[in-house]
């Protein structure tokens, strides 16, 4: 692509009439009024920082335009999500993938066959590898960009000491009681006040409110394969005790029958500045104690890390030279 060249972005989320034709309009309207503003869901939010970051480096771009890219073949057209909009119509364009796309390639494992696809992007390190058996060479880790602006260091009086912020998906039952109770013993016991959030049942307002009142967060999930949640806390200056299991990824979706892919990560973009990790309640009460010592001598600088690797611009910027690079 020429540099003065717009980027041709592509994403829409699938909308489906339940019980009658059309009847998807007057739902969304029904669920506006009750539920007041939706959060963006992950996949929307990959599209959304995307765009934020590739206006604030001067990138131009368009979205949607399903008659340019059918006039203009030669251009490469970046398909953020999701898979649906693979079959919008006949691309004879080349085709960047993702990172809003399939969880594992065997939900199309015609995809490089049936589709001019040049790259494929999945949001993190682990994914990456576990893909690459079928796709090659084609798929690259991509992760969208915090919006350190939004998500920063606020001067609030701190209201208690720790988020516990809970995002386990899978057995919930068994993790209740052999991880969830356990932490809030162990930190009743130690005599530090904590919050809880549960993940999908908040408003993002909320949460930016209880990290500005925090000094630090437990993050709870078997495996991200971005995290965007708990990089918008790092963003805010918020150091992180997560649980990090490893082992295989758990969605029921695909395990064990369909994908058994290990090891796998609740924090896949992580270093040393950003907290500490513990494996299970065990390890937990045995590593709480280093991990506030930390905290309180501020030891951790989680910002620094978004700010050096995770900014919209530094995404948006990665993922500008991608697609220019498959232009050819």
């Amino acid at each position: 692509m020429t540099t003065g060249r717009p980027l041709n972005l592509f994403y829409e989320e699938p909308e489906r009439d339940r019980w009658i034709t059309l009847d998807r309009y007057p739902r969304r309207l029904i669920r506006r009024v009750i539920r007041g503003v939706a959060r963006p869901g992950g996949h929307k939010r990959v599209f959304l920082n995307l765009c934020a970051g590739l206006q604030r480096i001067g990138i131009a771009y368009r979205v949607n335009d399903y008659r340019h890219a059918l006039d203009n073949p030669h251009e490469v057209v970046c398909i953020i999500g999701k898979p649906f909009v693979l079959d919008k119509q006949r691309w004879r364009n080349p085709i960047l993938f993702g990172a809003a796309g399939y969880s594992h390639p065997v939900d199309d494992p015609d995809l490089l066959q049936r589709l001019p696809v040049k790259k494929i992007l999945v949001p993190g390190p682990w994914m990456k590898t576990m893909c690459e058996p079928a796709w090659g060479n084609a798929v690259e880790a991509w992760p969208v960009g915090i919006d350190t602006g939004k998500w920063g260091p606020s001067a609030t009086r701190k209201a208690f000491d720790l988020l516990l912020y809970d995002k386990a998906l899978w057995n919930r039952e068994k993790v209740a009681v052999q991880l969830v109770e356990p932490i809030r013993r162990v930190l009743r016991n130690a005599g530090l006040s904590f919050r809880e959030i549960r993940y999908g049942c908040y408003q993002e307002r909320e949460y930016r409110d209880l990290l500005a009142q925090c000094r630090a967060m437990i993050f709870l999930c078997e495996h991200e394969t971005q995290g965007i949640a708990y990089q918008e806390a790092l963003s805010c200056g918020i150091p992180i005790f997560a649980w990090d299991q490893g082992g295989p990824w758990q969605d029921p979706s695909y395990f064990p029958n369909r994908v058994l892919f290990q090891p796998v990560s609740s924090v896949p973009y992580w270093d040393d500045r950003c907290g500490l990790k513990f494996s299970n309640a065990k390890e937990f009460e045995a590593r709480l104690g280093d991990f506030w010592d930390g905290v309180q001598k501020e030891e951790f600088t989680p910002r620094d890390y978004i700010m050096e690797n995770l900014t919209l611009e530094k995404c948006a910027g990665v993922y500008s030279a991608i697609a220019r690079c498959l232009d050819s």
